[in-house]
């Protein structure tokens, strides 16, 4: 590894047009150096693996062992063969994937031979940085990037032919390539294209332009007939590493040379590498955690940075973006400021479901301004295409999932604080998908009719029949998983409408909250779908999954109710019942590590589809915190640490999240039960609480945005702390004992000092 420069100024350039804390990071904290990229990469997805990425990135620059399909393929940490180096990875798409080769004989026989085996002994990846040496070339290949710009860096063999194969055809990742294009401008200068064929998620095709610069005369540029894939070659007798830039747009080939222009005019390499570094560790260090062992801390942060990303940005610098959401394709452009800078980015993103529990809340606590920045993009969605999405991919929506899951996140934002969109406008397309035709009526990926999520029947019925009587439109028709999703989703909208003084609104969807109790069968005391008859599904086995439940079984699922846990309670025979209820579900399930096997690959096969809780998919990653809401935090203290010690403490390629990591949402829930804080309906009332949970560090300052919470820090101090204690004793702010199992968001952005006492024994 090439040695490289920590440039300290470059903390100010973090996130193109978001407001930063003013406080500078002291010099000596660096938790960028703490984050291991390797987490879990042995069961890696297309989007999971990042290493030369920023937060939010265009660009996710790094090397792919697997390129057939959205699952299993990108970084596979058990697969010894580089098959090309792409800079996307993203959710439903994929593109400008490159090789550098180094040959004796003639180029063209490796525009379809090119794989390389690789060793992970002669490899380094860091947050911002990834070094590998291509074996069958004998290259040494660093990879960097900025926000929207690729940097390589090829040290190649002596006395040897070189140069870089562009695979422009052919499946990478979830995606078919064709119409692919690379056209020499200059003597170091390419430019190109590629399209993204439509997916079964994303209807429609989505072009990527890219631009090439390197460092040195290109020698020629080689292209063999019937194939799709170019190389551009050196000659011999490279003396030195050879510098590449690639850049990239959804928009426009000049917009993908404005982005490099913008971004990394220059050639330095290792100052590349520094500067994206101090953006992550701008990042990083808004929590610093004290305490606990070194591996435990390592964890932490690479669960903090895996929270940061995923989501990728598809907007130029200069706020130019691609417009799919309506007949014909377009580009939009973002709103300016008045300095002429794009006043957000526009993203792509995988689902929001499961986001009440994860990043809403971690967001909206540590990352304001993402969580502005992200309403902000998704109602310009509503201004393109008529729906707030619930998950984009390459301007297009996608209908993932199932509900409305952005209410919840627009909900929190709002309760927070976090105003800086406009909310008239997002509360009437919030509204929109809570009603028919709206995303309520849709179920996952059905693009063309609005039949699948069935909430008129919903309205109509008090429930979602399962199965649909109308057909088949899209895939999670699972009415009672539906039915539960609805009515916290409405009850989240009933509480903006509240806020917002639109009482007669607030009122039809808080009896709309309310439909969940039409599904409870006192007689098996779960949860229980029912036909559009009224039937009871018969027979009915309540940890048979899938049947009548989105990912998740009947015990799973019954507890999705985050809004009226009393209410749930009452009609299981009261909190004693469900709380012996619950604790049972939680005993069964410790035996599997709480989890449905090691990967969300796995969560249907025999041995696992049966577990009671599964913290690796997100319908029942709510449920130690149940036990706050039905008066026994100390079983809240107890099965929380438990989960974070089972679960998500490993620090392995094996292991990491045991299930669906979405695009931050494990790492947020991770990062959120070790420091003790979790939102069961989101933060989505008025003044949010935060639960408290058993922390893993002794102390943990998360420093508060001063754009957006006057406090400046908010510690949470953990005296007598260790692996059994787990029970909080005595509970102080400032100085003052607090009654309950949680603080209100308030109290915490005012800044100060939570300090817990813990002990081993539940406190009486």
């Amino acid at each position: 590894m090439k040695n490289r420069l920590f440039c300290l100024i470059s903390y100010l350039i973090f996130l193109q047009s978001c407001q930063q804390p003013q406080e500078p990071i002291e010099e000596t904290f660096r938790p960028v150096d703490l984050v291991y990229p390797l987490l879990d990469a042995a069961n890696s997805r297309w989007f999971f693996f990042s290493s030369a990425t920023r937060p939010f990135g265009m660009v996710n620059l790094s090397p792919d062992n697997q390129i057939d399909g959205a699952w299993g393929t990108g970084y596979r940490y058990d697969t010894d063969t580089i098959k090309g180096f792409s800079h996307i990875h993203a959710w439903q798409m994929s593109g400008v994937s490159v090789m550098p080769i180094a040959f004796e004989d003639s180029a063209s026989s490796y525009v379809s031979d090119y794989f390389s085996h690789f060793s992970h002994d002669a490899e380094t990846v860091e947050p911002g940085y990834h070094q590998v040496h291509l074996s069958r070339f004998g290259v040494d290949v660093e990879l960097t990037a900025t926000h929207r710009v690729g940097m390589h860096r090829y040290t190649f063999p002596e006395n040897k032919e070189t140069g870089i194969l562009f695979n422009l055809a052919g499946m990478l990742g979830p995606s078919e390539i064709i119409n692919g294009e690379l056209t020499q401008i200059n003597d170091r200068t390419l430019r190109g294209q590629v399209t993204n064929s439509p997916t079964s998620r994303r209807p429609k095709p989505i072009t990527v332009y890219f631009q090439v610069q390197v460092d040195r005369d290109i020698q020629s540029l080689i292209a063999v007939e019937g194939e799709a894939n170019k190389i551009l070659t050196f000659g011999s007798g490279v003396d030195k590493p050879v510098l590449m830039k690639v850049s990239i747009s959804y928009t426009s080939p000049e917009n993908a040379a404005l982005n490099m222009e913008k971004e990394l005019p220059g050639w330095d390499f290792d100052a590349a590498v520094a500067e994206t570094q101090a953006v992550w560790n701008e990042s990083l260090a808004r929590i610093k955690v004290e305490g606990g062992t070194e591996e435990q801390q390592r964890r932490f942060y690479t669960d903090l940075w895996k929270a940061l990303q995923g989501r990728r940005t598809i907007s130029d610098v200069n706020g130019a973006y691609p417009d799919n959401t309506g007949g014909e394709f377009r580009i939009g452009q973002l709103p300016l400021d008045d300095a002429g800078k794009p006043k957000f980015r526009h993203f792509n993103s995988d689902s929001f479901w499961g986001a009440q529990w994860t990043i809403s809340v971690l967001w909206g606590l540590v990352y304001p301004e993402i969580m502005e920045e992200f309403a902000n993009s998704f109602v310009q969605y509503y201004k393109d295409g008529g729906l707030i999405p619930r998950g984009p991919s390459g301007g297009n929506y996608t209908y993932v999932m199932t509900g409305a899951s952005s209410t919840p996140f627009f909900v929190a934002a709002y309760q927070k604080g976090i105003r800086g969109f406009d909310i008239d406008l997002a509360y009437e397309g919030l509204k929109k998908n809570h009603m028919p035709g709206g995303m309520m009526s849709k179920s996952g990926y059905e693009h063309n009719t609005d039949l699948g999520g069935n909430v008129e029947d919903y309205i109509s019925l008090g429930y979602v029949p399962y199965p649909n009587p109308r057909g088949r439109f899209g895939g999670h028709e699972q009415g009672a998983g539906q039915t539960l999703e609805y009515s916290y989703q409405d009850w989240t909208l009933a509480q903006l409408a509240t806020s917002l003084g639109k009482t007669a609104d607030a009122d039809y969807f808080l009896s709309r909250s309310s439909h969940y109790k039409n599904l409870y069968d006192p007689e098996s005391t779960w949860i229980r779908p029912k036909d559009v008859d009224g039937n009871w599904l018969n027979p009915f086995d309540p940890y048979d999954y899938g049947k009548g439940y989105v990912e998740a079984n009947g015990a799973q699922f019954t507890w999705f109710v985050p809004h009226d846990l009393p209410g749930l309670a009452e009609l299981m025979g009261g909190k004693e019942r469900a709380v012996e209820k619950l604790n049972q579900q939680f005993e069964e399930s410790e035996v599997l590590g709480f989890t449905s096997g090691t990967s969300h690959a796995v969560e249907t096969n025999p041995e696992y589809r049966r577990i009671p809780i599964n913290y690796g998919n997100q319908p029942s990653m709510q449920t130690a915190f149940i036990f706050n809401y039905l008066d026994r935090p100390d079983l809240t203290q107890y099965w929380s640490k438990k989960v974070v010690n089972r679960a998500f403490s490993a620090l392995t390629p094996q292991l990491g999240f045991n299930g669906d990591e979405d695009q931050g949402l494990m790492g947020s829930l991770s990062v959120l039960m070790k420091l003790g804080l979790f939102q069961m309906n989101a933060g989505t009332e008025e003044n949010p609480q935060y639960e408290l949970g058993s922390p893993t560090f002794d102390k943990a300052t998360i420093k508060l945005h001063p754009g957006y919470y006057p406090g400046g820090t908010f510690t949470i101090e953990a005296e007598n702390n260790g692996p059994e204690s787990y029970y909080i004793q005595q509970q102080q702010l400032n100085g003052e004992d607090i009654q309950g199992f949680g603080i209100r968001h308030g109290d915490i952005v005012q800044g100060g000092i939570l300090k817990l006492k813990m002990g081993q024994e539940p406190k009486k």
